[in-house]
């Protein structure tokens, strides 16, 4: 059973025990029907003076499951071959750390590729005459939200993408991955724009989301200044569909105006309804 069908289960087994205890004296909050319309933590009420039992689980589990999406096991290879379902070619790297615990102690380690991978990476894309968008899928702080959400969110930008005379490199996925790790791999393939999938750091609630950002002209020394970011890709958060429409949106401005980072401004929600209108 991979991760995301064992948090669910784990959730619902949950949810449906609980949901067997009474009130016993439980004193409900006065701002409870805020709850249908937020996911977050709010209006939990009280059990003398405490959180009630229910609540407090419901706490634990959230935060063991935060706590597995940060130490969860990410395979490339697997993640890989349904990538190669979309159509292009896969190149599988490793960052410069060695394993998950040098990982989360050096994120430098993770900003920049291992010598061996980056002695492939120019052999195989170093002498190409360069393309519009090199695209990275990496663990970051949680390989269940890349592994999720990176395939339909691909598939959909890619679909978008290939009426638009857009040149990409291969599909590069990388293990231990931190965002900065765009700027020499998009430097090496000599890319106009670099774009990195990223697994977010797990909120209480959220272990499965991912994030992306892209840049301009990416080289080795580029700031978060010059990155765009768009984040909570999930269902419960911003659909993978929905946020590729927003990205191909801000891909293509970026492309024109040849600038990202806070020189570009987010306006695709108004060109997204015009559309829809249109």
């Amino acid at each position: 059973m991979n991760s995301e069908a064992n948090f669910k289960e784990t959730s619902d087994r949950c949810e449906a025990s609980l949901g067997q205890l009474s009130g016993g004296g439980m004193r409900e909050d006065v701002w409870a029907p805020l709850r249908k319309l937020t996911s977050a933590r709010i209006a939990l009420g009280r059990a003398g003076g405490s959180m009630p039992t229910r609540h407090q689980l419901d706490f634990q589990l959230a935060h063991a499951c935060a706590r597995d999406a940060v130490w969860s096991r990410f395979d490339p290879d697997s993640l890989a071959a349904d990538l190669r379902k979309l159509g292009l070619e896969v190149i599988t790297v490793e960052s410069a750390a060695r394993d998950r615990a040098e990982f989360l102690q050096r994120p430098d380690l993770g900003r920049r590729l291992a010598t061996e991978s980056r002695v492939r990476l120019l052999q195989q894309l170093g002498q190409s005459a360069g393309v519009d968008l090199a695209i990275i899928i990496t663990d970051g702080l949680s390989a269940l939200a890349v592994t999720t959400q990176s395939p339909p969110f691909l598939a959909e930008l890619l679909h978008l993408l290939q009426h638009d005379s857009w040149s990409i490199a291969p599909l590069i996925v990388a293990r231990h991955g931190r965002v900065a790790l765009q700027d020499e791999i998009g430097e090496i393939c000599r890319a106009k724009i670099s774009l990195i999938l990223i697994g977010e750091r797990p909120g209480l609630g959220s272990p499965d989301s991912m994030g992306l950002y892209f840049i301009y002209s990416p080289k080795t020394g580029k700031t978060d200044a010059d990155r765009n970011c768009v984040s909570n890709i999930r269902q419960g958060g911003l659909p993978p569909v929905e946020a590729a429409q927003k990205v191909r949106h801000l891909l293509h401005a970026c492309r024109k105006m040849a600038i990202s980072g806070v020189q570009l401004k987010d306006d695709s929600a108004a060109a997204i309804s015009s559309l829809g209108a249109a």
